[in-house]
């Protein structure tokens, strides 16, 4: 009986890594039409607070959320445009900055030599080479442009969520056929998310704001760039900033020096110090803490399954399955796996 039992587990086992597979396989063969719909949930929730306000004030929903996508339209647009000039200069400047690169690495190498230290300074770009930071930027940047090509379809889609959001709890409540037991259950749940990806998006927009506003007071090329940057990543805690950081940085040595580098970076470590363990944790609230090893594989995860996006919403994603989680008993010891340190104390406590 005991050896039926575990053979039983065991195919049970194998049957949910099988599925869990082949699902993984069905939404990377639909990163095309998933990608879109992604940005279209995400920036569905981000909007649906101002429509919630909207109604408050007697303004009709329709009027609402013609104003609202007008006013991220306008916004998306300019940015976009700001961004696309910005990234054809770049590129057209690589080139340039490549070969600044090779005259400073061979006065290195000339001054070695006269200490008999013979190092080659194509072995130095191999293993420093700023404007690689600066293209792989450019091209995480380029990739997002490429899926908001789809902007018509995605901007359809928002609207039509918008008008349905406040139907959303209702017909998930009759959905699970036992809204008086779940009902505390999935309030909370969208209470929650729309509350984190409404305070990360505030709390990201004013890291981007800071970011360009030093950058262009110390001198730097293209700082709306990095600003727009330092936005998108500040979705990724505690490895998003060091990230953006180093484009601007790697032009920084190059176009004002090393010491002028030297206090991007730690402008830099101020601002996110500042929007991430002070502003954010302010109005963020409880139970939203992921630790540094699952943002790094969520990273990692969601970047091989959506591109580009994906490692931009990587952590969005993850905080929305985790918040899920917690919703539920059964799924609580999963979400208490993904939590740091100090979540993981809260939950004790709680408990």
């Amino acid at each position: 009986m005991g050896i039926s039992e575990t053979s039983t587990g065991i195919l049970k086992g194998l049957v949910v890594i099988a599925a869990v597979f082949i699902v993984l396989a069905g939404l990377k063969t639909a990163t095309n039409i998933l990608v879109p719909f992604l940005l279209s949930v995400f920036i569905a929730v981000i909007c649906n607070p101002l429509i919630a306000k909207a109604s408050e004030y007697k303004i009709p929903k329709a009027l609402s959320v013609t104003l609202v996508i007008v006013l991220f339209l306008a916004i998306a647009l300019s940015i976009a445009g700001l961004v696309g000039n910005s990234l054809n200069e770049l590129s057209q400047q690589l080139p340039q900055y490549r070969t600044q690169l090779n005259e400073e690495f061979a006065w290195v190498t000339n001054k070695l030599a006269e200490y008999n230290i013979a190092i080659s300074s194509a072995v130095l770009i191999e293993y420093f080479d700023p404007a690689a930071a600066m293209g792989l930027a450019a091209d995480m940047l380029s990739g997002l442009g490429g899926v908001m090509a789809n902007l018509f379809l995605i901007i359809i889609t928002v609207v039509f969520m918008l008008f349905e959001a406040s139907s959303l709890p209702k017909k998930l409540h009759y959905a699970l056929d036992d809204p008086e037991m779940r009902l505390s259950q999935i309030d909370r749940f969208l209470q929650s998310v729309n509350h984190y990806l409404a305070i990360k998006t505030v709390v990201s927009i004013g890291t981007g704001v800071a970011v360009s506003l030093m950058l262009w007071v110390i001198g730097l090329d293209f700082f709306l760039l990095w600003g727009v940057l330092a936005f998108l990543l500040n979705y990724i805690p505690n490895i998003g900033s060091i990230i953006a950081a180093v484009p601007a940085m790697s032009l920084a040595i190059l176009q004002l020096g090393p010491a002028a580098a030297g206090g991007i970076g730690l402008g830099y470590m101020v601002i996110n110090t500042v929007m991430g363990n002070m502003i954010e944790p302010r109005f963020m609230g409880r139970g939203l803490g992921l630790s540094t090893l699952v943002v790094f594989l969520s990273l990692i995860f969601w970047g091989w399954l959506f591109g580009t996006v994906g490692m931009l919403l990587s952590v969005p994603l993850t905080m929305i399955i985790k918040i899920g989680l917690e919703s539920s008993e059964e799924g609580r010891w999963f979400a208490i796996m993904l939590s740091n340190d100090d979540d993981v104390e809260k939950y004790h406590t709680a408990k």
